[in-house]
């Protein structure tokens, strides 16, 4: 049987605006899945078509943009969103209409506890991956550590995972600073910073504004150790800081090691289309496609939004190539994978 109707997925996403290098390679990463699944078939003889909206990782416009893509384009789910006040915008909608969304690309533990009944997380928590980088900093003998954060409920729940680092290893931050996230000024908050010579900084935010601030720091004369999270984890970013990134701690939420058969996998299928690097963010979107292409699998034919709800939970030990992911109707937390990279001379993520 030739694969002839749609799948229609829904995507809002920044893809212009302060997130859009990441975001265009998290797509490329869950484009290169789809594109594999459907040359192969598609899904139960079904290909899968993504519909994705720009919101310019605009709140409410993401809001408005999910609302167009569940009532008119009908889709069946939503699949990584990105931001976390642009992903709680959306919920309401979510729970209105029994839509299920995958793989939000945020790691904010208000879409993990309480439980969100249709938002299936993949990646670990910020808090999970704040709390290890700090503990690795103090691990290293760093006890001076600034926080810089975005004035939103993803900066202030990586700042939550943040001080429970700096608890767990006795310390406290020498100083707590915050910017707005649309319009990051830190005219007042770099010199601030730079005067208490800090051994390291962690600066939670998207894209443009971190790197604002990191380029801040050094020209002001700071020769701290930067840190910042999973989000930032792209070429695009890296392109950003440009000569600013090497030595620059991201944290990850995916292995980066070719021991990993999902990291050969991604490699294999990317390298087909000569693309010889998988950033850290093209993984991402790999492994949320592949969640996904399960769920529509155990769905069956003619999936509705409610056998798509019940095959999300039905997930358990799925065997993602060396990662293995579980939900149920209790929890939709999927992988707690967290580890650390450093920006090398040469522009890669290395562990």
């Amino acid at each position: 049987m030739t694969a002839s109707a749609q799948i229609k997925i829904g995507q809002t996403t920044g893809v212009t605006g302060a997130v859009a290098a990441t975001v265009k390679e998290s797509s490329l990463g869950a484009q290169l899945y789809l594109d594999a699944t459907n040359a192969k078939g598609g899904v139960n003889g079904e290909k899968i078509e993504l519909i994705t909206l720009d919101d310019k990782f605009d709140t409410q416009l993401a809001a408005t943009n999910a609302r167009e893509l569940i009532e008119q384009r009908g889709v069946l789910a939503l699949f990584m969103t990105r931001g976390t006040p642009h992903t709680e915008a959306i919920l309401p909608l979510l729970d209105q209409h029994g839509v299920a969304l995958i793989a939000p690309s945020t790691g904010a533990m208000v879409l993990h506890q309480p439980l969100k009944k249709h938002v299936f997380n993949v990646r670990a928590t910020y808090q999970r991956e704040a709390e290890r980088a700090i503990t690795h900093l103090a691990a290293t003998g760093v006890t001076r550590i600034g926080v810089i954060h975005v004035d939103d409920s993803f900066g202030a729940d990586g700042l939550e995972g943040t001080q429970k680092g700096l608890t767990a290893a006795k310390l406290n931050a020498i100083a707590v600073s915050k910017f707005d996230r649309s319009k990051p000024d830190f005219s007042q908050i770099v010199p601030a910073m730079a005067k208490l010579s800090p051994q390291a900084v962690m600066v939670i935010g998207s894209g443009t504004a971190v790197v604002e601030a990191i380029r801040g720091l050094k020209a002001a004369g700071s020769g701290a150790q930067f840190v910042t999270l999973s989000n930032n984890a792209s070429g695009g970013f890296i392109k950003l800081l440009g000569d600013d990134a090497r030595g620059v701690i991201v944290s990850q939420v995916l292995p980066q090691s070719q021991n990993y058969a999902i990291v050969q996998e991604a490699a294999g299928l990317a390298k087909a289309r000569d693309i010889l690097d998988v950033s850290p963010a093209m993984l991402e979107g790999f492994v949320s496609a592949k969640v996904l292409v399960e769920a529509l699998r155990r769905a069956g034919p003619k999936a509705t939004r409610e056998k798509l709800q019940t095959a999300l939970e039905g997930i358990s030990r799925f065997d993602l190539g060396g990662l293995s992911l579980s939900f149920s109707t209790t929890d939709h937390t999927g992988l707690d994978f967290a580890d650390l990279s450093i920006i090398t001379a040469s522009g890669k993520f290395r562990r």
